[in-house]
């Protein structure tokens, strides 16, 4: 397979409707909207944002005056202590709602950094009471997706405090491969996995060295295969297995 056949994902639509024509609300894994909620939100909408790997979306200490879903590229969302050490919280995809966290907390309560290249669409922060009160509806959505982000922190949790080395990993890879696959970024079988070994330690808790003890003794048990920043799982059942990982019906969820 040759990886660079696949282009980079296309930025947002421009123009006096990107909303109308926002590849995203094509997928099965998207609820559909009304055009009055659609109304809504492009109303609500700001502008664009791109933000290159290794960048800032969020900062962990600064306040922001957005809102962002990512439209395309790979993000994480992250804690760090005074020494520098850091937790990831969570990986977010394409459809995910960015930055609700801190309109309900005293401070910032989270940074978030570009995996890859990313792009966003931005919201203002200052008009989300307004779009509670135009569209109820929608600030059910938006409510529903802040559940479904702290669902995410609690299954990251039980991994982090109950799961051994080999079951965190086996977990993380299928669940960062099933919710890439189900927003449409699996190609042929294979997902753009752009993480390092340091990534995966700060979200699994891990060592750097049990991490990659753990990587490799899975790779060569031919569960899965890494090759130039992509990856296939070879063997889900027993990744799944390995995990405790039971994959259930995801339901479409809401896009803002």
């Amino acid at each position: 397979m040759r990886f660079d056949d696949y282009a980079n994902p296309a930025p947002p639509p421009a123009g006096a409707n990107p909303c109308d024509d926002c590849a995203l609300r094509r997928l099965e894994a998207f609820l559909p909207a009304t055009p009055e909620e659609i109304q809504t939100i492009k109303s609500f909408r700001i502008g664009t944002r791109r933000v290159a790997a290794g960048g800032t979306i969020v900062h962990e200490h600064r306040p922001s005056a957005e809102l962002f879903t990512l439209y395309a590229g790979w993000a994480f969302r992250y804690k760090t202590l005074s020494d520098g050490r850091r937790q990831i919280l969570n990986f977010l995809l394409p459809g995910d709602f960015i930055g609700l966290q801190d309109e309900f907390a005293d401070g910032q309560t989270h940074g978030v950094e570009a995996v890859t290249d990313a792009t966003l669409c931005a919201f203002s922060r200052g008009r989300l009471w307004e779009l509670f009160h135009a569209q109820p509806k929608l600030g059910y959505d938006i409510t529903w997706l802040a559940a479904r982000e702290e669902k995410h922190v609690d299954d990251n949790l039980v991994t982090a405090g109950r799961r051994n080395a080999v079951e965190r990993v086996a977990m993380l890879l299928m669940h960062l491969f099933r919710r890439a696959q189900r927003v449409g970024m699996v190609r042929d079988d294979w997902v753009e996995f752009p993480f390092n070994q340091q990534h995966i330690a700060d979200a699994l808790g891990l060592s750097l060295v049990h991490t990659n003890k753990t990587l490799r003794k899975l790779q060569s048990l031919g569960f899965y295969k890494l090759d130039a920043g992509w990856l296939r799982i070879l063997e889900p059942h027993a990744l799944e297995r390995l995990g405790d990982y039971f994959e259930r019906p995801m339901r479409p969820m809401p896009l803002i």
